[in-house]
């Protein structure tokens, strides 16, 4: 598929263009990923690159100029999108921020906690988003950690884990149990809590690579002015749907294209490996190039839908289907190496190890942000309207 646009939106896009080839940070120029080493900062040129395009309006474009955008359409909104996610160039180095606490205080905050929104947008405060606990993953609605009113405050306790940028954070959007009387799922609410308070200890976790980007978020007897609770007492099950319809409204777009560099790349393999007129091997890339472009057509259905203010239950589809196409595109550039594939060494495979990595890291693509299980059942209420089990 391939769409046609006007000239106001090729002008838009010709603007974009101009701006990311002169301030894209090397860093990440090319689709290369930042994720952090054994030090857990934020590195400068990532706080300036994300300050720039908020104060020249790129860093959400749809939102007003003093928000971070320009006002931009719903179809320059898309084209804003497919341009960085053709690049690979990331907004932020803690999404956080802008994808989820920043919509979702515009949306649910009072007064006080709309003024927050600018700052978690432009990345001036960094946020992590306290949702994961050790026994609720993408069954969110388990959570167990309390909050219980005393006075003008919440005392909170419990514990969050695979808390993204925790240990660099200054304030966490936390959800929390404020009823354990009602349906597990009616009484959450979500609590504004800073990350020096009292009580509060955070223990990073590293990667295999040594690289820290999660952590472990301890909450003992921690208080929490009440002015602090975003949106009605035991709302938080609504926030919760809100933030990640705003986070999955665009993601599918950056998952899409990177499906797509990967196909690319897969082409390139079987060039070098001179399997380009193996029969079973032309065959498996026009079938991984059909569904990528599937997926994308599907993508775009769902974002209409978006844009004009509609649920978009594709996009919870998408996330499921493009989570498990890119493990089968990762797992078939392995394949592609054959015995080399087994191999970590750089000098001695493919693209100095991209695709061993790559695969190594999709496996977990299908349990971040919600397992396929998750996902799958989600499609069959939500878009299916089969009954619940």
């Amino acid at each position: 598929m391939k769409l046609t646009w006007g000239a106001e939106e090729e002008a838009f896009r010709a603007e974009l263009l101009a701006f990311l080839d002169a301030e894209v940070p090397e860093e990440i120029k090319g689709g290369r990923d930042w994720i952090g080493d054994e030090s857990p900062e934020i590195p400068k040129w990532a706080s300036e690159f994300q300050a720039k395009l908020f104060d020249h309006g790129w860093m959400v474009p749809s939102y007003p100029p003093e928000l971070g955008g320009r006002n931009a359409t719903p179809l320059q909104t898309l084209i804003f999108l497919e341009e960085l996610a053709s690049r690979g160039v990331s907004r932020s180095v803690h999404f956080g921020g802008y994808a989820i606490v920043g919509p979702s205080l515009l949306e649910f905050g009072n007064e006080q906690q709309k003024g927050m929104a600018p700052s978690a947008i432009r990345g001036d405060t960094v946020w992590c988003v306290g949702m994961s606990e050790p026994d609720a993953g993408s069954d969110l609605a388990s959570l167990q950690t309390r909050a219980v009113p005393d006075g003008d405050s919440f005392i909170v306790t419990g514990q969050k884990v695979w808390t993204s940028y925790a240990m660099v954070a200054e304030k966490c959007f936390c959800y929390v149990r404020t009823d354990t009387s009602v349906a597990k799922h009616k009484g959450i609410s979500v609590l504004i809590i800073d990350m020096d308070s009292p009580g509060l200890e955070v223990r990073p976790l590293r990667h295999l690579t040594g690289a820290i980007e999660f952590a472990e978020v301890f909450l003992n007897e921690v208080v929490v002015p009440k002015e602090n609770l975003v949106g009605e007492l035991n709302s938080g099950w609504r926030i919760t749907m809100g933030s990640l319809a705003h986070e999955r409204g665009a993601l599918w777009v950056e998952s899409v294209s990177s499906a797509q560099r990967a196909l690319e790349g897969l082409v390139e393999i079987a060039r070098r490996q001179g399997l380009e007129q193996d029969g079973v091997v032309r065959r498996k890339l026009a079938e991984l190039y059909e569904e990528v472009h599937s997926l994308r057509a599907l993508g775009y259905k769902g974002f209409a839908s978006f844009a004009q203010g509609s649920s978009a239950p594709e996009h919870s589809f998408m996330k499921l289907a493009t989570s498990e196409l890119r493990q089968r595109i990762y797992g078939f550039g392995m394949e592609l190496q054959g015995p080399y594939a087994a191999v970590v060494d750089p000098e001695f495979v493919e693209e100095g190890g991209r695709w061993q990595q790559s695969w190594q890291i999709s496996l977990a693509g299908t349990i971040g942000g919600g397992t396929s299980e998750i996902q799958r059942n989600v499609v069959a209420t939500r878009v299916l309207g089969l009954p619940r089990g």
